[in-house]
């Protein structure tokens, strides 16, 4: 593929991804969500569970398209695992910021979290591609999953059964305390970005490199569509089925999760690619919002935390929320215009960046 095709469809789905992301992060209130705008309380799945690895599936995608440019333009490793590295730095170090807002209190640590999570996958998997080839690729994929399937529900530790997967008591919340206290873990004392349960999300991002490279090898023909469409109807099949025995569950980004997910991003890349890339559905209101986004994907995710410390600490949030409860709206559908507004207040701030055609590459 040349160097300067442009697939819009993956700018689409990424920005689309990200809009998701604000929308579900930043409710009204969170007592007062609509179930399909809430994560599954364990195991099973919402909506809502999908947009964390789309997101990493397409930070794969983007990852084989282009560094394989960069490798074909005979660019030095050494120069492209420096910038890897200082990427990963800055995408972890926001993320570690965020968590800060407003007061900047360090007198506790936090060291998980999405950016964070973004920032180890994208390194890894980054580094993955530049040093491996696709079959390595796979068999490191296929690792990850069967190692993470078996040491979750097989091998016990000091203070689980084997195969106990409870909030908390299980083999990945077990490893991450021999690393980190419980009180660095979170309030719970485990965290679902933490260390072990990043390995399956690593494996998140090797089937979008899978994924980049076959739409790389299929030169963006029908065939793409296809190809892409039945390896993810296999893929969620094959979660699906896994299912039975390992539970699809986020917060544990079990291996059945990775596939059933990574399934779905399949065919909605290959429907994204067949209606924006190949019918031209790329100048309807939908596909230009999501390029909007796409253009600059973690300045608007960022943004969502900057526009909700703001609106909270300003009392905006207070006013607007019960004002709309004054007019007789539900508890509901007050939580939902507020995450509308936070999805828009973002846009408005991105449009305005796109526009100028200011683009932060971090």
């Amino acid at each position: 593929m040349a160097a300067s095709t442009r697939i819009i469809s993956i700018d689409v789905f990424r920005g689309l991804t990200v809009a998701a992301m604000i929308l579900v992060n930043y409710p009204g209130a969170h007592n007062y969500i609509y179930a399909p705008l809430a994560h599954s309380r364990w195991n099973g799945i919402t909506p809502t569970d999908f947009i964390f690895p789309f997101f990493i599936f397409i930070v794969g995608v983007s990852i084989a398209l282009s560094y394989s440019r960069q490798i074909e333009a005979a660019k030095p490793r050494k120069e492209m695992v420096k910038k890897i590295f200082i990427r990963a730095l800055k995408i972890y170090t926001i993320g570690l910021l965020l968590h800060y807002l407003p007061e900047f209190n360090f007198t506790f640590i936090d060291l998980f979290g999405v950016l964070q999570r973004i920032a180890l996958v994208f390194m890894v998997c980054a580094l993955l591609f530049i040093f491996t080839n696709r079959k390595t690729q796979v068999y490191i994929l296929v690792l990850i999953l069967l190692i993470y399937w078996i040491t979750l529900s097989f091998v016990p530790t000091p203070e689980t059964l084997a195969g106990t997967m409870e909030p908390g008591l299980n083999f990945a919340a077990w490893f991450d305390r021999l690393f980190f206290s419980p009180e660095m873990l979170g309030k719970h004392g485990w965290n679902s970005e933490g260390i072990y349960s990043t390995f399956p999300a690593i494996a998140t991002g090797i089937t979008g490199m899978l994924a980049g490279q076959l739409i790389l090898k299929q030169k963006l023909s029908a065939n793409t569509v296809i190809w892409l469409f039945t390896a993810g109807i296999l893929c969620l099949l094959a979660g699906s089925i896994w299912d039975w025995q390992f539970p699809i569950n986020k917060k544990l980004w079990t291996s059945s999760y990775v596939l059933y997910t990574s399934g779905w991003a399949s065919v909605a890349l290959a429907v994204s690619i067949w209606l924006i890339d190949f019918q031209g559905y790329k100048n309807n209101v939908i596909a230009k919002c999501g390029i909007i986004f796409g253009s600059n994907a973690i300045a608007a995710y960022v943004l969502g935390d900057v526009f909700e410390t703001v609106y909270k600490y300003t009392n905006i949030h207070h006013f607007v929320c019960f004002g709309l409860s004054d007019m007789g709206l539900s508890e509901y559908n007050t939580s939902l215009i507020w995450a509308v507004i936070s999805v828009s207040s973002c846009f408005s701030v991105i449009y305005i960046l796109y526009r100028k055609k200011l683009f932060f590459k971090l």
